[in-house]
């Protein structure tokens, strides 16, 4: 049976663009389609959808209202469509902890350069939504302002949700499908293993800012690691997702920067549409942001982070990968999972799209598979001992 779809927009040329690029799919089919949020509540109500496409700003009620307003009374799977810009990416960010899943770059060509690749990656991005069940939010947190609070105390968490299986293939370019592979049993660190760390990485994609904020807002101002933070994100969203958790959170979120010594208690983003290395400096290692090979299917790519913090950190890292779709991320784990690094996936209930931490747990690189609600518990628990 075909995924239905509540096409939302103000400009009834999108909408009908939007239209025929979701009926072209077998898989999918328009249900209806909305002008303005209000449009969209009702409709939503009415023709019980399994996925809806949301513009940002229209008439009568704007995007974010709207997602409010649906989650609050039947939560529906929600992918915002957002403009590139400073003020688009503020707004994104605000609808995903609004309750919206993930989100698009509104112009076709900002998706991808070829309109082909374009068209099926907005068609995938519906379908792994549609796959997956929504349940009710609990309350949004209120943000740590004050960065100098005392280690043990932690934030209230971010907006989260209850999230069912989406399986996703992780072999190809353009395809995150269903699976048939079992999850990895879902594990909770009670104690440190005792092992000593270095750094904290966490690479994720689909579902990651709402799920970074939820991790990252319950470390103290003191935590005793640098912390590598690669989201796949566009270039203009990067620097306002790093100022958003910088207020959210107790220890310091920056954009990375080429030169920056590494140092404890503080998270670097890897900027959009550029590749994070390291290199050797300090204590820790030194930043290193490079523009990556145009044919990169990922910028920035968890792999390529990953690979480059085995030559420089060794094997002293924890290495956490978190909600996405596709398998980035599980070579580079290899490779530090080989020289003794430390290497954990979300659980597949608890992720937006279970693809790349499928990945690593499919392919027995990580040790454990841990949900959402528990991986800063345990991530603290695991690295307390430095």
């Amino acid at each position: 049976m075909a995924i239905k779809v509540l096409v939302v927009d103000d400009s009834s040329f999108f909408r009908r663009r939007v239209s025929e690029i979701v009926n072209r799919d077998p898989e999918l089919e328009v249900i209806g389609t909305a002008a303005n949020g209000a449009e969209a509540v009702k409709m939503a109500a009415e023709l019980n959808p399994q996925v809806i496409t949301m513009d940002i700003e229209m008439p009568v009620m704007d995007g974010i209202t709207a997602v409010r307003e649906i989650m609050a009374s039947k939560p529906i799977p929600i992918l915002m469509f957002s403009s590139l810009t400073h003020d688009g990416a503020k707004a994104t960010l605000e609808a995903l902890d609004a309750g919206a899943l993930d989100f698009l770059p509104k112009r076709f060509e900002d998706i991808a350069s070829n309109k082909d690749d374009a068209i099926a990656l907005l068609q995938q991005r519906i379908r792994a939504l549609g796959r997956r069940r929504l349940f009710r939010p609990i309350a949004r947190a209120v943000p740590a302002n004050d960065k100098a609070q005392v280690s043990g105390e932690r934030t209230r968490p971010i907006s989260s949700f209850s999230r069912s299986a989406v399986n996703t293939a992780t072999a190809t370019n353009h395809a995150a499908e269903a699976s048939d592979k079992p999850a990895a049993r879902s594990s909770v660190v009670t104690r440190s293993s005792g092992k000593k760390y270095k750094a904290l990485m966490i690479g994720t994609s689909t579902g990651g800012p709402v799920a970074l904020q939820k991790v990252l807002t319950q470390f103290p101002a003191n935590y005793p690691h640098p912390i590598l933070l690669i989201q796949h994100m566009p270039a203009a969203f990067t620097p306002t997702f790093a100022a958003r958790l910088n207020g959210l959170c107790r220890i310091e979120v920056k954009e990375a920067e080429t030169g920056e010594l590494l140092r404890p208690g503080c998270a670097y983003l890897a900027p959009g549409g550029m590749q994070m290395m390291l290199e050797r400096g300090g204590a820790y290692g030194k930043i290193k942001v490079i523009a990556g090979k145009p044919d990169m299917n990922y910028k920035p790519c968890v792999d390529i982070s990953f690979a480059s913090a085995s030559k420089v950190i060794g094997g002293d890292v924890l290495a956490v990968v978190l909600t996405g779709m596709g398998a980035d991320g599980r070579e580079g784990a290899r490779m530090l999972k080989s020289i003794g690094a430390t290497i954990w996936a979300q659980d597949e209930a608890s992720c937006v799209v279970y693809g790349m931490p499928q990945a690593v747990a499919a392919a027995g690189i990580a040790t454990k598979s841990i949900a959402l609600e528990h991986m800063a518990e345990s991530i603290l628990k695991e690295t307390a001992n430095g």
